[in-house]
């Protein structure tokens, strides 16, 4: 071991000598008012407090900036846990003297722990490598200022220039890591065979269009871009006193056959109902996305405003599969669409607490703090699927076939697959929720034994137990013991762009 210490002497005696040569140059730099701005930059950057600022900021928009925002958020955790809680412990540094730079540069509260690494850099260098990684435009515009915050370390004082390097190079491995487990999402429409016949909507004529403000971000009133693509559209808004299928399939049976197609603008909540409407009536959908994440417009391939608008104007449309479950209940059956996702177990639960939370704190808190309530207070459920017993801790039942396998499915590459992604977690295994937990940090769930999952066209479920409400597409749905999922092949009829020329051509 001395002998590994004695090669280690000279190349870190080297990278001394090249670190207080570039102190020694940043600090003969003349003073400008730049000295002021980096100040107040590395000071808003302690603790992450600019990078949340910014992922907030980022959030607001729809797409890629959103996805690279969250991805930023998960990339900072990493980042600052493997600087500040291994990297500093592990490689005790003396920090620069303060008389190392002018005085007017210095800060007036200098940290005291170890100078390798720099977690200001691991932090500036994960956000922005994160959201480059879900898109280069946006990361581009955040590269400057992560490089500025890096800089400022060493502008400051509190840095060697070797600290905030070995800071980027942890900061850029935790983002790339962070695909270990939730993979980018490539931006290209599913797959769909299915051609469908759908009219041509000049300016959303006979189209009868529901307009949700409460979906995605409180700011942002989806009306005047829905008015902007479909001016002769009849707009109809949630009616606080009624369930939006009924409150839609009055309005259209009020207009006497006068309705030629149905448009929406909301999240994925507000999209599932609308499109159940369309499915029962056969009218073809419109959709402009207008909520928080809108995972099903990402994989229809309908982005924006326009892509919605150019689509109807031209008439091109396809069909994708849609999932239906019926609740068998004490007050009978009940048949619902879903359009993403259904599921029983905690997340019903979780999806019921949070409206209450919501009542008192933001979307995403109320989410945050009902997830932890219902996962620590969670019971199995005993049932049969198709048949067979088994004890489970949440069931998931997707509308097509997910990608990853794992916990965190994020995409659907087609959309007429005619079968259901079904998967389970089983309670019957002992400290199943700890294996869990760690097939889940390591990433290794689709092997782990805990962890179940099938792509079917139908899936039966008893409850042996009690009753329980299923949750379809994030909305808590009614009460039952037997559900009956199955996939509906081209139940649903959509406007959308690009991939349909080909399909079209290829049918004709």
């Amino acid at each position: 071991m001395p002998n590994v210490f004695n090669h280690l002497r000279k190349p870190l005696r080297q990278v001394g000598h090249t670190d207080r040569a570039l102190v020694r140059r940043s600090a003969a730099l003349p003073p400008t008012p730049a000295d002021r701005a980096l100040t107040l930059l590395t000071k808003s950057a302690n603790k992450g407090r600019l990078w949340w600022v910014v992922a907030a900021l980022l959030a607001a928009r729809k797409g890629p900036a959103r996805r690279g925002a969250l991805r930023g958020v998960a990339a900072i955790a990493g980042a600052s846990a493997s600087a500040n809680l291994l990297g500093k412990p592990l490689f005790p540094r003396r920090r620069p003297a303060a008389e190392e730079v002018p005085e007017h540069r210095r800060l007036t509260r200098r940290p005291t722990s170890s100078s390798f690494p720099s977690g200001h850099a691991a932090s500036a260098a994960a956000f922005a490598t994160a959201v480059t990684m879900e898109s280069p435009a946006t990361g581009l515009a955040v590269a400057p200022l992560a490089a500025a915050v890096a800089y400022s370390r060493v502008h400051t004082g509190v840095h060697w220039p070797s600290d905030v390097g070995a800071g980027a190079l942890i900061g850029v491995g935790a983002a790339l890591l962070t695909r270990h487990w939730w993979p980018l999402h490539p931006d290209t429409p599913a797959h769909t065979a299915h051609r469908a016949e759908a009219p041509v909507m000049r300016d959303g004529e006979d189209m009868l269009a529901l307009v949700n403000p409460g979906s995605g971000v409180e700011s942002e009133d989806p009306t005047e871009d829905v008015r902007f693509a479909w001016p002769k559209a009849t707009l109809v808004y949630p009616d606080s006193g009624k369930d939006i299928r009924t409150q839609l399939a009055d309005e259209i049976r009020a207009r006497d056959g006068r309705v030629r197609a149905l448009g929406v603008a909301g999240g994925d909540g507000t999209v599932a109902a609308v499109a159940s409407v369309a499915a029962d009536h056969q009218l073809p959908l419109a959709l402009i996305p207008a909520g928080t994440l809108n995972h099903f417009a990402r994989d229809v391939g309908v982005h924006s405003m326009p892509d919605a608008d150019a689509a109807t104007e031209a008439g091109l449309a396809v069909g994708v599969d849609l999932g239906e479950v019926e609740v068998n209940g004490t007050s009978g059956t009940e048949r619902r669409w879903f359009v993403n996702t259904a599921s029983l177990g905690g997340y019903p639960e979780m999806v019921r607490l949070r409206e209450k939370l919501q009542q008192h704190y933001p979307k995403w808190p109320a989410m945050v703090i009902a997830t932890i309530r219902t996962l620590r207070h969670a019971r199995p459920l005993r049932v049969t699927l198709n048949g067979r017993n088994a004890s489970v801790w949440m069931l998931f039942v997707g509308n097509g076939t997910y990608a990853p396998k794992g916990f965190g499915p994020t995409r659907r590459p087609c959309l007429d697959t005619g079968l259901l992604d079904v998967r389970y977690l089983r309670a019957d295994l002992p400290y199943s929720r700890a294996r869990f937990v760690l097939a889940l940090i390591t990433n290794t769930l689709t092997t782990s034994h805990v962890y179940r999952q099938a792509d079917l066209p139908e899936l039966t479920v008893r409850l042996l137990d009690a009753n329980r409400r299923v949750a379809t597409d994030g909305e808590v749905g009614p009460l039952g013991n037997e559900f009956r999922f199955r996939s509906r092949p081209s139940a649903l009829t959509i406007y959308r762009l690009g991939a349909p020329h080909t399909e079209r051509e290829r049918h004709t």
